[in-house]
């Protein structure tokens, strides 16, 4: 298996990710102040939001490379 075929396949699989789940979130911890012993910090939870167009474009242009990436000029 070649190299052109393992990134059609991680595409396909992430655009089928994409699709199902939709977004993702994460945890951005940020320190606000140290006093002394004392640290105040603050985390905030954000949500990124994945495009369907993204998710269809990924399958898309994996798909393609799955078909066409072997073709020899």
């Amino acid at each position: 298996m070649n190299a052109v075929k393992m990134v059609g396949i991680v595409l396909v699989v992430a655009g089928f990710l994409a699709l199902m789940y939709g977004s993702f979130s994460y945890t951005k911890e940020t320190h606000e102040a140290t006093l002394g012993p004392i640290k105040l910090s603050v985390e905030e939870k954000k949500i990124v939001n994945i495009p369907v167009w993204a998710g269809v474009g990924a399958i898309v242009i994996g798909g393609a490379l799955l078909l066409f990436g072997d073709k020899k000029s």
